[in-house]
């Protein structure tokens, strides 16, 4: 089976062109844990990139 991607906040921010912040309040309103952590850093799938998207509008 292979490893699920996963993106850090910051990353999934520079992907949808909006601020950090904004993609972190959509993560804490939605709910989503991070697929895996290193660290402090905090990484997530793909799927919640697309929650994060439509949550953005």
């Amino acid at each position: 089976m292979a490893e699920q991607e996963v993106i850090s906040a910051g990353n999934i921010a520079k992907e949808l062109g909006v601020p950090d912040t904004k993609v972190k309040k959509a993560i804490k309103d939605l709910g989503i844990e991070p697929a895996a952590k290193k660290g402090v850093c905090s990484f997530y799938s793909r799927d919640a990139v697309a929650q994060i998207k439509a949550r953005l509008g």
